[in-house]
């Protein structure tokens, strides 16, 4: 390793040069001051300056959570509300190489998740030519807190998006910086899965950050997928719930030690966290924003996997069989149920295996996508769809008992004993399963006994991103061409698999039917 070094708005950092790629990284670089003390649920505040040079050399401390995801692991400097660091890798820390800047959002359903995961590593992209950064920003009740006293001391009248806000605050950093590693300020890509993928979905509408945004990668969601609610119902719900804490007050709220006030939210779900209309970042609902054409209208490459979610998240505990899964979509659906089992049928028991899994994975996340994707289209924005279809590879015999756990985690046979959610056998590409294939990261994931078919599908899908991020468009030599979205009288999309192909899209009765529930 060589030491590197750039100079930032904020003073001198030392990096680090890796011998074998020639990659630069420089990690745990303050993009916000803390969030702590006063600024605990405050908007993100400039970072502070400092003198001589400052190590970048390790990650920065991931946001406050509690263990969800069984398919997380980190490598941060420990779990702190002191939380707003980002990390770039790139090929060349020239202010003039001007070189394509990705931005990466991790997913973890607003509760979980970090810069530092080794699945989200910029090495790999960086030795395309491209600057890479993760980005850290606050989850649960510390990012997604709304109260009146918040709104009242706040310049723009409004609490609640502070993991948003600190993402947008991050973008405005990079186009800020980014120059002096060797980026183009003009030429940033933002990309995500699942909540980043919401999260990009989101940043793309928000007059806050749209205007900095050059492409988007979408990997499973869209904003739709969790209901953004209005400011007032969202601030009457957290301070009943503070009453009964006994913190009534802002100052008590404040003064709740970070560890007490996270096991607090143990109980809580996602439901709990969806972002809020708060006439700030979100002037309106979203999903009227989407509608209504006020997104960036920047190339999209957008899409989702082949199970998502599987059957037993729609039937519980209930054996799957055709008369269960009938009675499980007629308890949903009420008097729609017959159109929807016309979409999701359920004769056999395979069928019935098939439909469960597919409306489960809808449901979870495919339709918010598709309505995104859809929105961008009817604008006459490029638009590029993928399915991805791939399964994962068996686990390493090392793993012993592990078995499948939610959204595409692992568990221990154990912790399923103690009420951790296990999952049937995967037969597709699960939720989360494509992220070490698109950013060239199979080798940092030790679970799996990775096949030479893995390594070419993860080749395919890295081109496709790298081109994107670079031109806006993913085709390139060596790739099967992949044709827009709105590209003649028919939707077309690419599957990623050993295979690749393109296809037509044969379920827009289905993302009509789900289109009548969403907001």
């Amino acid at each position: 390793m060589n030491p590197s070094s750039v100079t930032i708005s904020q003073g001198k950092l030392a990096g680090v040069r890796a011998e074998a790629t020639g990659v630069h990284a420089f990690k745990g670089v303050p993009f916000a001051a803390p969030p702590v003390g006063d600024l605990r649920w405050r908007g993100p505040q400039p970072a502070q300056s400092w003198l001589g040079v400052r190590d970048a050399l390790a990650f920065g401390p991931r946001a406050m959570q509690l263990p969800v995801f069984g398919d997380m692991n980190f490598r941060s400097n420990g779990m702190s509300e002191d939380c707003l660091y980002l990390n770039i890798w790139t090929p060349d820390p020239s202010p003039g190489a001007r070189l394509p800047v990705l931005v990466y959002f991790y997913g973890g359903g607003f509760i979980a998740g970090d810069g530092s995961e080794p699945r989200y590593d910029g090495e790999q992209m960086a030795r395309k030519g491209i600057v890479a950064v993760t980005v850290n920003y606050r989850l649960n009740i510390f990012g997604f807190f709304a109260h009146p006293e918040l709104s009242a001391e706040s310049p723009h009248g409004s609490s609640g998006n502070y993991g948003y806000l600190d993402q947008s605050a991050a973008l405005h950093w990079v186009r800020e910086n980014i120059a002096a590693f060797g980026g183009d300020p003009d030429h940033i890509t933002i990309a995500g899965e699942s909540a980043g993928s919401i999260s990009v979905n989101a940043q793309m509408i928000s007059p806050l950050a749209r205007d900095l945004i050059a492409g988007a990668i979408g990997a499973s969601g869209g904003v739709s997928a969790f209901r953004t609610r209005p400011l007032a119902d969202v601030e009457a719900s957290w301070a009943d719930w503070a009453q009964t804490i006994g913190a009534p007050t802002l100052s008590d709220l404040r003064a709740i030690p970070a560890d007490e006030l996270l096991a607090l939210t143990a109980d809580m779900g996602l439901d709990r966290f969806p972002g809020v209309i708060d006439g700030y970042f979100f002037p309106e609902a979203p999903a009227k924003m989407l509608a209504a054409g006020e997104q960036a209208c920047v190339p999209l490459m957008v899409g989702w996997n082949s199970e998502e979610m599987n059957y037993a998240a729609l039937l519980g505990k209930r054996k799957l069989t055709p008369a269960n899964y009938a009675r499980t979509v007629r308890e949903l659906y009420g008097d729609r149920a017959d159109e929807a089992l016309a979409l999701y049928p359920g004769r056999t028991a395979a069928e019935a295996e098939q439909s469960a899994t597919e409306l489960a994975g809808d449901r979870f996340l495919v339709y918010s996508t598709w309505k995104w994707a859809d929105e961008q289209a009817k604008r006459g924005c490029p638009v590029y769809r993928y399915y991805y279809a791939h399964p994962r590879p068996p686990m390493v015999p090392e793993m012993g008992d592990a078995v499948a756990g939610l959204a595409g985690g692992v568990i221990r046979e154990s912790e399923a004993a103690d009420g951790a959610v296990a999952m049937p056998p995967a037969k597709g590409a699960v939720h989360s399963a494509d992220i070490e294939y698109a950013m060239g990261n199979l080798a940092t994931n030790h679970v799996y006994a990775w096949t030479a078919e893995d390594e070419a599908v993860s080749a395919l899908m890295q081109g496709y991103y790298a081109n994107f991020i670079k031109t806006g468009d993913p085709n390139g030599p060596g790739l099967p061409a992949w044709p827009r979205a709105d590209e003649g009288p028919e939707t077309h999309y690419m599957v990623w698999d050993v295979t690749p192909r393109v296809a037509v899209d044969t379920h827009q009765a289905r993302y009509a039917f789900h289109a009548r529930f969403a907001e």
